[in-house]
């Protein structure tokens, strides 16, 4: 015999796993330290400074 599930109960388990999965990847983006975003704008402004440092004037 076939086990008897309730299809509501199993729509909201896996509606639950997919936020878990999207909140997990969000983690991953957005879960950074304050000086961890700040070590990356420093890096970011020093690469744009050396970039425009090395275009031609025309």
């Amino acid at each position: 015999m076939a086990d008897i599930i309730n299809l509501r109960t199993a729509r909201k388990q896996k509606a639950r796993a997919e936020k878990e999965v999207q909140a997990s990847q969000k983690r991953v983006i957005f879960g950074r330290t304050k000086a961890e975003k700040q070590k990356a704008a420093a890096e970011q402004r020093l690469a744009d400074k050396l970039i425009d440092g090395h275009k031609r004037d025309e």
